[in-house]
């Protein structure tokens, strides 16, 4: 199958929300036929390291009571060490480093002659772009073989969690290098922290199949989604201090986290390079 016929499939034909909809039904269904089987060949087909689990027996109902509890699994507390320095981010994430680099005033490269922008990816808000524009930029892909926790690269308050609704394509690469504005269009949850070096943007981008999208302060998020950008503030008696490492939150199978930083604020390792794999708790970037 040609790419631009798998492009025109996803994006036209194939009936993403539809068919997330009913993964999060099946990925959830505590009765679900042949569970073990498929969750023996998801391992297999995705080389999954179930051995740097918590709790590696994915046959223990009561601790798996379905086949989403297994990919949204908790890793032992040496799996994935923390970068230790107190100017040094850690990745939020598993995964592969799909986009690394500047933002252009406030375009941020989606892949090679695409981009889109801060604005739109963080809702429409002239105000909250504002901070980021010609800042720093990085889009980290989780696939279905990664960890599927999203944690804080550096400890931060939160200030704000805004849903922006959207459509649900699929965000393998293929798609990534063919379709526009891709991540300003699906469904995600925006995350706004304030740090000790300015404020500091995780947006969590979902995806076909990606049935959920959940907080540590809030739940879940997706589904049920709302048709309209929904702001939630965090202040007073509300505030949320996430120290570095800490869980953020969770994807159902596998998605897309971008973070966003001001300009003059950090570097980004001088190694790091599109598709590379990272880790979650390794060291990306320092503070300037």
């Amino acid at each position: 199958m040609s790419n631009g016929f798998k492009v025109f499939f996803h994006k036209y034909i194939l009936p993403c929300n539809l068919l997330s909809r009913i993964t999060y039904f099946l990925m959830h269904a505590k009765r679900f036929p042949f569970r073990d089987p498929f969750v023996t060949f998801m391992i297999k087909r995705h080389s999954i390291q179930v051995q740097e689990a918590l709790e590696p027996d994915y046959t223990d109902r009561r601790i798996h009571p379905n086949i989403n509890s297994f990919f949204v699994r908790a890793l032992r507390p040496d799996a994935r060490p923390i970068a230790a320095g107190e100017d040094e981010l850690c990745s939020p994430a598993d995964g592969t480093i799909s986009q690394i680099g500047k933002i252009n005033h406030e375009q941020i490269i989606q892949a090679k002659g695409h981009s889109f922008s801060a604005v739109d990816l963080l809702g429409g808000s002239e105000e909250r772009a504002k901070p980021f524009l010609n800042g720093n930029f990085t889009t980290i892909y989780l696939s279905p073989s990664d960890y599927h926790r999203v944690h804080i690269p550096f400890g931060g308050k939160l200030q704000e969690m805004v849903h922006i609704p959207g459509k649900l394509l699929s965000v393998a690469p293929f798609l990534i290098d063919a379709v526009p504005n891709l991540f300003a269009n699906n469904e995600r949850v925006a995350c706004l922290f304030e740090t000790s070096f300015g404020p500091m943007a995780i947006i969590l981008v979902g995806a076909v199949n990606v049935g959920s999208i959940e907080t540590v302060w809030a739940g879940e998020i997706t589904p049920p989604r709302g048709l309209k950008v929904t702001d939630t503030p965090y202040e007073g008696d509300d505030a949320i201090e996430l120290k570095k490492g800490e869980e953020l939150g969770r994807f159902n199978m596998g998605s897309t986290v971008i973070m966003l930083f001001p300009p003059d604020t950090i570097k980004w390792q001088e190694n790091l390079k599109h598709d590379d794999r990272i880790q979650m708790g390794k060291l990306i970037a320092t503070l300037l």
